[in-house]
């Protein structure tokens, strides 16, 4: 099949690991022909926002990728939140596409491909939707005049031509009906998926990096992952962990410590022999840690590491929030009001025989509906 996956509502930025990178790497695995269309939008090597030109080239992830510019008669700074682009229609009728998926949903260019898509009524149409109130309409101009007054109409009136609304949380559903004003029929869960890491292979990297890391087989192996801002309540995780004087806790922290917490951090860290922080990681690097790990630790903000982890086998200590709900079944706890963190962590200490069910759980739960190969296959029917 011929697939279009549109990166212009949201930035592309060339092998990563965010869902369009995944979902066009299965595409392209499965033999498809496959096109991205992106904007300049991208990410720079500082983890900054920025903007490259627009070119045509093969992407990293296998596909072909044509990065365009925005319509020019308008200011830059306008033209960047409206979204609008003038080759879309001309770059689809060359294509030809069976399958267009429009990555997010803020953007004029919905009304594009859906004026593409009545006049090609055998094309099949999908747009997903990260927006949520943790990341969306922050402030008043952004949720009254961005999102209710410019892209929810754009989105109403595109939507008839639309198969499905593929919405990545529960909290995203939300979202979109309210903001949107889309009804709730129109609207599937599509979660953000991994890769689940067969047993065998599980075992083997396992036991190797455990080894390279110093952890025992009767240790018990935390991992809290990303860019630990005062959100990812580190502090909370590292207070608590110091609350438990259970010798066979490990935790390793990856990723990057932030001004607003590195000080108090470090010295929390610094203080706790059972404590490594480990830095910054390549995603390959973190998938390995992952395995090794018995406990995949969340307590803060969200983050498509939690749904990596279940693939690697990992029960999980998560916040307590809406969108969680679906990836709890038997495999960890939620942080909340009646089990904190603390608490939590001395359940553990408790329950060390129930590990190995959980993590087994996690992965049953992983191989159900967070499978990249699977959900990348949904949408080509």
């Amino acid at each position: 099949m011929k697939i279009v996956h549109l990166c212009v509502s949201n930035f592309y930025v060339d092998g990563y690991s965010y869902q369009e990178n995944e979902l066009i790497r299965e595409h392209v695995r499965a033999g498809h022909d496959v096109k991205v269309i992106a904007s300049t939008e991208t990410i720079g090597p500082n983890g900054k926002l920025t903007y490259t030109e627009a070119r045509n080239y093969l992407g990293s992830e296998g596909a072909r990728v044509t990065r365009i510019s925005y319509l020019k008669c308008i200011p830059s700074k306008i033209v960047r939140k409206m979204r609008v682009h003038s080759e879309i229609f001309q770059l689809l009728e060359e294509f030809d596409p069976d399958v267009i998926l429009f990555h997010s949903l803020c953007s004029w260019e919905l009304l594009t491909v859906a004026k593409y898509k009545r006049t090609h009524p055998k094309v099949l149409f999908y747009a997903d939707s990260h927006e949520d109130w943790n990341n969306s309409a922050q402030s008043f101009v952004s949720r009254e005049i961005l999102h209710k007054r410019y892209y929810g109409p754009i989105l109403r009136r595109a939507l008839p031509q639309i198969e499905k609304l593929l919405c990545i949380s529960t909290e995203t559903m939300d979202f979109v009906e309210e903001v949107y004003s889309i009804d709730r029929d129109k609207l599937e869960f599509f979660p953000l998926g991994g890769h689940p890491v067969p047993d065998q292979e599980y075992a083997k990297l396992r036991k190797t990096t455990r080894e390279s890391l110093g952890v025992k087989d009767d240790q018990t192996m935390f991992v809290q992952s990303g860019k630990q801002t005062i959100r990812k309540k580190l502090i909370d995780s590292l207070k608590a962990f110091a609350a438990t004087p259970e010798p066979n806790f490990r935790l390793f922290i990856v990723g990057i410590l932030f001004d607003d917490i590195r000080e108090e951090a470090q010295q929390l860290i610094d203080t706790d022999p059972r404590v490594t922080f480990l830095g910054w990681k390549s995603a390959s690097e973190l998938a390995e840690i992952l395995i090794a790990a018995d406990i995949y630790l969340q307590p803060g903000t969200q983050s498509v590491t939690m749904q990596s982890s279940l693939c690697a086998h990992c029960a999980v200590i998560i916040d307590d929030v809406k969108s969680h709900a679906p990836y709890i079944r038997d495999n960890g706890w939620l942080i909340n009001e009646n089990y904190s963190l603390a608490w939590i962590l001395a359940d553990v200490s408790k329950r060390k025989s129930e590990l190995k069910r959980m993590q087994d759980a996690s992965y049953q739960l992983a191989l159900e509906f967070l499978d990249y190969s699977k959900l990348a296959k949904r949408i080509l029917s």
